[in-house]
């Protein structure tokens, strides 16, 4: 997860019984065709969406972490890769990796991949989600070893294991939906405020900009994406971010209302937050796919990010399994009640 305000070095953009009013989307037939949104009377109490298991997430956290920080070239990055390669291959339809180089702010080719995991893709009606599975090469929120790179288990794993459950749970439940879980690399590889480099504009989120320029199929569609970003800290407060606002105001206030209505509204505030350059901005802006960003907010932080964002302290203690839950059963009724209408 890149810098609030000069995060990417880009500016920031400003921009039943219980029963709700939301809306959902036609579905569409055809890959090659754009679905066209529709309104859906109510929210659906009871789908049968499976149990999300948070002590499964963890164990991918875990793992992750257990490899070392998995920065572009290194060891940590080569093993995290290929074990993710495998699970993927394990859980998903198909598997396609984007093995691809990127220079870096500083001068660094970065050996990068993408990994494109999906569930059925012979069909048109596909929801995307993604994370970005890198992390931060060094730790420049920190006071201390600022050139040494971070563990990453919120910033970059937890997105990451809250996905491969959700694959999990994808390939045992096997419902009749197209779902693409993307892992982007080189998303935090992104220049420092202080870089004693020449300025780089679009420096953080390699990984995404890459995939959006170069779709992993032709003419690829998804009827909307959510991207997972520092899900995974205790009381995990996500806010409606502003830049998922500004491009996709109606999926925010789909995934509230879901969230609402499983009992996560203590965790989904209804609150505007500013707007911010993640993943999500390009996949907006490039491809035109509608796409949201789940991402901890604390307005109590300088940064309006989790406390320890970009420091050693991005470590696997901080992981919440509550939260973990929280986000991942949200995400589940997302998508079953997409196969499941009222």
């Amino acid at each position: 997860m890149g810098q609030p305000g000069r995060k990417h070095n880009l500016k920031i953009y400003s921009f039943g019984i219980l029963v709700l009013w939301m809306s959902l989307f036609a579905s569409c037939n055809s890959s090659d065709k754009k679905p066209t949104a529709k309104t859906r009377a109510t929210v659906a109490l009871n789908v049968n969406a499976p149990s999300f298991n948070a002590d499964s997430a963890y164990a991918f956290i875990k793992q992750q972490v257990d490899f070392g920080p998995r920065v572009a070239n290194t060891a940590g990055h080569i093993n995290c890769g290929n074990w993710i390669t495998q699970k993927l291959q394990s859980y998903a339809d198909t598997l396609i990796v984007q093995n691809f180089q990127v220079r870096a702010f500083d001068g660094k080719v970065l050996n990068s991949k993408n990994f494109i995991a999906s569930f059925h893709p012979e069909l048109g009606n596909r929801i995307l989600l993604c994370a970005h599975w890198d992390t931060r090469p060094f730790a420049d929120q920190d006071d201390q070893r600022k050139n040494e790179a971070i563990d990453g288990a919120n910033d970059g794993a937890s997105g990451v294991g809250v996905l491969l459950e959700i694959a999990r749970q994808l390939s045992i439940a096997k419902p009749n939906l197209g779902v693409d879980i993307i892992l982007f690399d080189a998303e935090d590889y992104g220049q420092p405020d202080d870089s004693k480099y020449p300025q780089m504009d679009d420096s953080y989120c390699l990984g995404s900009q890459y995939w959006a320029k170069n779709l992993h199929r032709p003419g690829y569609l998804a009827r909307y994406g959510i991207l997972l970003d520092m899900v995974g800290s205790a009381n995990v407060r996500l806010t409606k971010e502003g830049t998922s606002m500004q491009y996709a105001a109606d999926i925010v206030d789909h995934v509230w209302r879901v969230a609402s209505v499983v009992g996560y509204s203590e965790n989904f505030i209804d609150q505007q937050s500013k707007a911010i350059i993640d993943d999500h901005y390009y996949i907006n802006k490039l491809t035109g796919i509608k796409c949201i960003d789940l991402i901890h907010y604390d307005e109590s932080s300088p940064s309006k990010f989790w406390k320890h964002w970009h420091t050693h302290e991005d470590t696997i203690d901080k992981i919440d399994k509550n939260s973990l839950r929280v986000v991942g059963q949200t995400l589940l009724e997302v998508l079953f009640r997409e196969i499941n209408p009222v």
